[in-house]
């Protein structure tokens, strides 16, 4: 079985997934889709927080909670399929990886749903941690990396192969066809970077381990 990671960019209601393999500056998408966790006939779940905004607390709770026992069931069931349609392949889903956005600490539910700014940070993370419990839930390691960092991460994982990973995956679109947006560019970048950490650590790319910063 070859190693495999999948990286995903989370957006309300679903999230644009690809899964890499390769050693770095040779890196392949072998999956790529858009995985839906809501039920889109389902009233309120595309934006949960939004359309609780004006609710009593209490129901407020029981709308949210309904909608991630329901995200998690879909994102569980979405990525078991995924995973077991890569092993079939001959690939081993070694590693995940979740895009986050640069927000603070969430606060209480009440604070959350005064301030529209957090509503809109509470519905990213709220999908998000679907996606999390999920891998959680098939056994595969997930790391969390901000989007703002993930440039330095990856230039921390690949070292001099950096800007050969990086020209790879942004010019892949001419080979892979639509769609290969800043969606699918980030996640093959996140799933080609913990890739190569999980593989580094096992001794697998040791010209990525000698240029890596010391201490990473």
């Amino acid at each position: 079985m070859k190693d495999a990671a999948i990286g995903i960019r989370v957006h309300s209601g679903w999230g644009a997934l690809v899964v890499m393999t390769g050693a770095p500056g040779a890196v392949e998408v072998i999956e790529r889709r858009k995985v839906e966790i809501i039920d889109s006939k389902a009233a309120g779940v595309k934006q949960p927080y939004h359309y609780v905004e004006e609710m009593e607390l209490r129901a407020a709770e029981r709308h949210l909670a309904q909608c991630a026992a329901d995200s998690k069931r879909l994102a569980l069931q979405a990525l078991g399929q995924i995973v077991t349609d890569l092993q079939d392949r001959g690939f081993s889903p070694a590693a995940s990886t979740i895009l986050l956005s640069s927000a603070r600490t969430l606060p209480d539910l009440d604070q959350i749903l005064s301030s529209h700014a957090l509503i809109h940070t509470a519905e990213g993370e709220f999908f998000r941690h679907a996606f999390r419990r999920a891998f959680e839930r098939l056994g595969i390691p997930v790391t969390d990396i901000r989007e703002r960092e993930l440039d330095d991460c990856a230039a921390k994982v690949f070292g001099n192969a950096i800007g050969a990973v990086r020209e790879q995956i942004n010019g892949m679109g001419r080979s892979l066809g639509a769609p290969w947006t800043q969606d699918e560019k980030l996640a093959a970048l996140a799933a080609a970077t913990v890739l190569a950490e999980y593989e580094t650590a096992r001794g697998k790319n040791p010209k990525v381990h000698a240029t890596q910063t010391p201490g990473t």
